[in-house]
């Protein structure tokens, strides 16, 4: 009719997506994009945080690290995929995670990822089934096998070498050999907030100079104790290798310690030695020894 409002458009669907350790993965991005295509779609993305396995110890700071690393890169792609999306780290329950973020947020349909049942504590836990009971709503259910992705995930561990030639120039040959993405953990050389900071400058010098290469690499400081942060790392967000940085033996703490086979066994990974070069190793004060 004439002189008559025109139709308002649709309102974008709502769509909760909750995944953790798969949050990146090819096939969930593709979920998104084919359900984009159906129609407008805005998304809230939900990473609850893995609960620590029995008999490690866990630092609160370097899990939410991690889990905040991977759902900033995944709403990284999604925007670039032209998708309006938010998200958030919540809470390790799963379950907690998405009563919360519909209590906040609201959500018109869901899409859960997980590992594949045999790798996977919530589909052993039937998260899928009680969601949709729950909540009445669509939900469709996503596998991501780590294995198949075509994206390699390698995690780095360096300190006093993390900016050294040596480890950079390998980093930047794996990359061209095959797609890699690289998470860099620093631990800090001691306890109190100079060490933290020492170690987070060093790291931020890494990071900027990979990013620069057009490497696709985060990274996070973590607790002193090597082993430990790469067990908390490898849990987090699993690898397909490690790549370990440290000085010449006759300097390295992490060496004597037998750091490199000890890393090997207790992730069942391969594991990269990588020595530092001589000139990172004398632009470093006295006495370190990592």
């Amino acid at each position: 009719m004439e002189g008559s409002p025109a139709p308002r458009s649709a309102e974008p669907s709502h769509v909760l997506v909750v995944a953790n350790e798969t949050v990146g993965g090819k096939k969930l991005l593709d979920a998104i994009e084919r359900r984009a295509a159906r129609g407008p779609i805005r998304c809230t993305v939900v990473c609850p945080q893995n609960r620590p396995r029995k008999g490690y110890v866990i630092y609160d700071d370097s899990v939410r690290s991690a889990a905040q690393i991977r759902l900033e890169l995944t709403l990284e792609r999604l925007r670039s995929m032209g998708i309006e999306v938010s998200g958030e780290v919540m809470d390790p329950d799963p379950f907690m995670a998405v009563k919360d973020a519909l209590r906040l947020y609201g959500a018109d349909e869901i899409i859960i990822s997980t590992l594949p049942y045999a790798r996977s504590g919530w589909l052993r836990r039937d998260l899928v089934d009680r969601i949709k009971s729950a909540t009445h709503l669509p939900v469709e259910h996503v596998i991501v096998d780590l294995n198949e992705e075509p994206v390699q995930h390698a995690l780095v561990v360096a300190n006093q070498t993390v900016g050294g030639r040596t480890l950079i120039e390998t980093l930047e040959r794996r990359s061209s050999e095959s797609p890699h993405r690289f998470t860099v953990i620093c631990p800090q050389d001691g306890a109190g907030d100079e060490a933290t900071e020492d170690a987070q400058q060093r790291l931020n010098g890494t990071l900027a100079e990979l990013r620069k290469a057009g490497l696709v690499v985060t990274g996070y400081v973590t607790h002193p104790d090597p082993l430990t942060s790469i067990v908390n790392a490898i849990q987090h967000d699993p690898a397909s290798e490690i790549i370990i940085s440290t000085l010449p033996s006759y300097k390295s703490r992490w060496l004597r310690g037998d750091l490199i086979p000890r890393a090997r066994r207790a992730t069942g990974l391969p594991v990269e030695h990588v020595v530092g070069a001589p000139e990172a190793e004398q632009a470093q004060p006295a006495g370190a020894s990592v």
